[in-house]
């Protein structure tokens, strides 16, 4: 039975009205099971119209109290974790832990997020200028949104929405319409906590409903997280309309291995990072960068013999690896990649094609694909991929592998596994990469740092979670006051000083 979804507005589920849907699928068997309603313009507008007003009373509540309220939710989300994470896995399609992990993070950024009441303290000095007291304020923007991607579609909706709203903002989130049904139960665990109807809205739909909140006035901010062109067109579009835009895009994630490194740990690591989710995430790592023949062609025999005791099955099965790709369509385009690689000149070790699943025909499977001697100029190495397809791309030297990862146009993750200090710190230091991980394979920062890259991998000043989203979601405001003395000194045509 193919369910109807809807949208979630002014703390209620509401039916699209625009008459246009979108196909929800069940990656593992490839049958339609959802149909979620596509906004137009007025469904927008109208979750635009009620988030105003319940930001007012959002606003009007002290932070210490709208921490609470998160606390509250992070409760409930932990007694509903299994069936956020089965659904999740249903239209996902990754495994039931990996779901779990999905959320986890995403709930820790909401816990971090209920220290409002320190994260939004202003400054203040006394006696600036004779008898002038300065002291400054962060107040919420009003209405803000953000428009998240289906590979994370618990963790980056709670990313934004935990801070925005313990900020004081009301928030409207368009989800993928690949994968919204835990978005839209997160929606219904906001309401239950506590958070005001109109606070927390999620209307689905494509690129109308996204044109809509980028182009109207009420709404002050826009987070994104998708691929590099709509960042761009995101990005360029909010500032256009002058709004504040926090927009995320592609990965190459490089993992340089010295040949001092711990070989089987190094193996062990690029074959979690690379194909863990079936490659669909942002910070995957797709190439594993050996410096020297003699350390590439062991990692290589390592990798070979691990790629082929992996396990493809269904999500909620507890002894795969990982599970099917989210779409047909990302399948097909998944497999054009391999065979360019192959016509271009890699040497494919590993083919994930013609995976079948017994019991599951339909479903959108590939296997674990590894291709040895990439060089920079191949398709599979310049453009993101975004499923599970792991590339060698062999290294000289330690100044080749930094420059390959320097050089790239995508800036997100990077990894260095080694077991000299020096090499460490010099290549987190000059590597042209927003994050780093040492022996660390997906270095994601803790949700109390923050999250971001560089080049094409990010758009806008300030980064995801952590201090950032705070200056983000907020506005600064500051009061410069005096209280006479009493003593009338006249009018004054001087620039004030602060002497």
């Amino acid at each position: 039975m193919v369910r109807e979804l809807s949208h979630y507005i002014d703390g209620q589920r509401i039916e699209g009205t625009s008459g246009r849907f979108g196909d929800v699928y069940n990656p593992c068997t490839g049958e339609v099971q959802a149909r979620v309603p596509l906004a137009g313009r007025e469904e927008v507008g109208n979750a635009i119209s009620n988030a105003e007003k319940g930001q007012l009373e959002w606003a009007a509540m002290n932070p210490q109290r709208r921490g609470r309220i998160l606390l509250k939710f992070v409760d409930l989300v932990n007694q509903h974790m299994d069936e956020l994470a089965e659904l999740l896995s249903s239209e996902h399609g990754k495994t039931f832990l990996d779901s779990k992990g999905d959320i986890q993070r995403g709930i820790e950024v909401v816990e971090f997020a209920a220290g409002a009441p320190h994260l939004l303290k202003g400054e203040f000095t006394d006696d600036a200028g004779a008898g002038i007291d300065v002291h400054s304020m962060r107040q919420p923007l009003g209405v803000v949104a953000g428009i998240t991607p289906f590979n994370f579609p618990a963790m980056i909706p709670l990313w934004k929405s935990g801070p925005a709203l313990a900020a004081g903002n009301a928030f409207i989130l368009k989800p993928s319409e690949r994968d919204p049904s835990v978005p839209l139960r997160l929606a219904e665990l906001y309401s239950e906590a506590g958070v005001p109807n109109g606070v927390f809205n999620v209307v689905n739909g494509d690129k109308e409903a996204v044109d809509a909140l980028l182009e109207d006035p009420r709404v002050k901010a826009i987070g994104f997280v998708g691929s590099t062109p709509i960042a761009q067109y995101i990005y360029a579009t909010a500032a256009a309309h002058g709004k504040r835009a926090q927009c995320f895009g592609g990965a190459k994630n490089h993992m340089v291995i010295m040949p001092d490194a711990d070989l089987d740990m190094a193996a062990d690591a690029l074959i979690g990072a690379g194909y863990g989710s079936a490659g669909e995430r942002c910070m995957a790592i797709s190439v594993a960068v050996p410096v020297g023949e003699a350390t590439a062609n062991a990692l290589v025999e390592r990798l070979q013999k691990r790629v082929k005791e992996l396990k493809v099955g269904p999500s909620l099965d507890k002894d795969v690896d990982f599970g099917p790709v989210v779409t047909g369509a990302a399948k097909e385009r998944i497999e054009g990649y391999i065979q360019s690689g192959l016509d271009d000149g890699a040497e494919l070790l590993a083919d994930g094609r013609g995976l079948t699943v017994e019991g599951y025909d339909g479903g959108f499977w590939l296997g674990p694909t590894l291709f040895d001697h990439v060089t920079k100029d191949m398709k599979v190495y310049k453009e993101e991929i975004f499923g599970p397809v792991l590339s060698v791309i062999r290294a000289a030297n330690y100044e080749e592998a930094l420059r390959l990862c320097s050089e790239h146009q995508y800036g997100n993750g990077v990894a260095i596994f080694t077991r000299d200090g020096d090499s460490a710190r010099d290549f987190a230091s000059r590597v042209e990469v927003g994050m780093v991980g040492v022996n660390v394979p997906i270095p994601v920062p803790i949700a109390y740092y923050t999250f971001g890259g560089w080049k094409a991998s990010g758009f806008g000043d300030l980064n995801q979670h952590g201090p950032d989203a705070f200056r983000f979601y907020t506005k600064t405001k500051t009061v410069t006051s005096r209280w006479p003395s009493g003593i009338r000194q006249g009018a004054s045509f001087i620039m004030p000083e602060g002497s």
